[in-house]
């Protein structure tokens, strides 16, 4: 029996979440999906970025990623809701929910995507495609939003087929119908070719996937090196990858903030490395791993010839695995005043890699005095009572009538919680 693997991806997943929302709990009467509409940051807190748009947005050009103020000039009328995470977060838990009574092997790959491994238990729902419709259609009418399922062999071909004709779709992708159904496609649409790869293949003459899949394998690894093989396996329906139903560890944290406004001091500048070390320390101990390498990434507030906001960053690997909020601040802070270069900064962000399973052992230095089992013991209390009782339960005093959130980073809580009183719901 050859496997049978279902890719499940929502439509316009934030914005569809929204309307589902504002329809059924807070009297709205329009759906965002049926409309210009868009999900953006607060250009005033400098997080102006569109995160979701529906499909008549789609059609003035408006693309995810691109500024708020970029969409408004594309289309005037276009209607911005502002990103709410905990909504997204409690119909991401229903979504797989439901995909979990299908198969016990589900591989959550994103918020609003995962595979799922029907191979044993698809007989017990029809064909592939009835199976397929079943979940579909469950999904719209329990709870209320719409999904592509792509079918296939392998999950390389299950997500391309997800990404055919939107919305509400369920499309096959069999490793018989890629010469059909995936090599007529352009380069850019196979999973993996980003920009870069796109525009050295399309220098070389190869415009679509067909062309990828039969150009010879040693020559795009002469050209793109191990990622010319890759993509020649994906061009050609190749993926052994199983879909896992247990996430594989973090191979690396990160915390990394834009700034309501620019930072010009290193006063400034360390209460934001404070608040990120808080953050990221927590993350570390919760996972009871530590990082071995840290890393400082700077985002300056000029834009350069290129039009992009400069970046610099600056790593360092440490004597001893840790994690440790003061010590990874004290080597944030470090990091920091050696490439800052004095320039205002947008964005600041602490990074780690080589990250382990948490040890008890430290390697001693003869002239460091530090009590790092004194400092394991402050952090374990303060995690213990924040947890209990929530975040802002302890803070320190130095973040008191500040602007800087005393644990910032990741998502913050301006789109985690949206106060419906003060918006226009149509």
């Amino acid at each position: 029996m050859k496997n049978i693997i279902f890719h499940i991806d929502v439509n316009s997943a934030f914005l569809s979440w929204e309307a589902v929302y504002r329809l059924a709990h807070k009297g709205g009467r329009l759906d965002l999906r049926e409309v210009a509409s868009a999900v953006g940051g607060d250009i005033s807190m400098r997080h102006g970025i569109i995160l979701a748009k529906s499909i008549p947005a789609k059609k003035y050009g408006i693309q995810t990623g691109e500024t708020v103020l970029e969409a408004q000039r594309k289309c005037r009328d276009l209607i911005l809701v502002p990103p709410n995470y905990g909504l997204y977060e409690k119909c991401s838990f229903a979504f797989m929910n439901i995909l979990r009574e299908y198969s016990d092997v589900v591989e959550q790959y994103s918020i609003d995507e995962a595979f799922i491994d029907m191979t044993s238990t698809c007989h017990l729902f029809g064909t592939p495609e009835e199976a397929a419709y079943q979940i579909k259609e469950r999904i719209k009418n329990e709870l209320g939003f719409t999904v592509n399922v792509g079918i296939s062999q392998n999950k390389l071909l299950a997500k391309m087929a997800s990404d055919f004709q939107k919305p509400d779709r369920v499309h096959t992708l069999y490793l018989e119908e890629i010469r059909e159904k995936m090599w007529p496609l352009a380069v850019s649409d196979l999973f993996f070719v980003g920009r870069a790869t796109t525009k050295k293949l399309l220098s070389v003459g190869i415009r679509t996937i067909g062309d990828l899949a039969n150009a010879d394998v040693s020559w795009l690894k002469s050209l793109l090196k191990k990622h010319g093989e890759v993509i020649w396996k994906f061009a050609n329906g190749i993926d052994f990858s199983p879909v896992l139903a247990s996430p594989a560890a973090n191979k690396g944290y990160g915390n990394s903030t834009t700034i309501p406004y620019d930072v010009v001091s290193v006063e400034a500048a360390n209460k934001v490395l404070l608040a990120l070390a808080e953050t990221l320390g927590s993350r570390l101990r919760a996972d009871e791993v530590q990082t071995e390498v840290l890393a400082v990434g700077i985002r300056y507030a000029d834009i350069s010839e290129e039009n992009i906001f400069p970046f610099v960053s600056h790593q360092k690997k440490l004597l001893s695995p840790t994690n440790l909020t003061a010590e990874i601040y004290k080597v944030a802070y470090e990091l920091f005043l050696e490439i800052w270069n004095g320039n205002p900064i947008r964005h600041l962000g602490i990074h780690t890699g080589k990250v382990q399973d948490e040890m008890s052992v430290r390697q001693l230095c003869l002239f460091d005095e530090t009590d790092y089992e004194k400092l394991a013991g402050m952090d374990k209390m303060v995690d213990s009572i924040r947890e209990r009782f929530g975040i802002d339960a302890l803070k320190r005093a130095v973040f008191l009538g500040q602007t800087i959130d005393h644990m910032c980073g990741g998502i913050s809580r301006e789109k985690r919680d949206v106060d419906y009183s003060k918006l226009i719901v149509r």
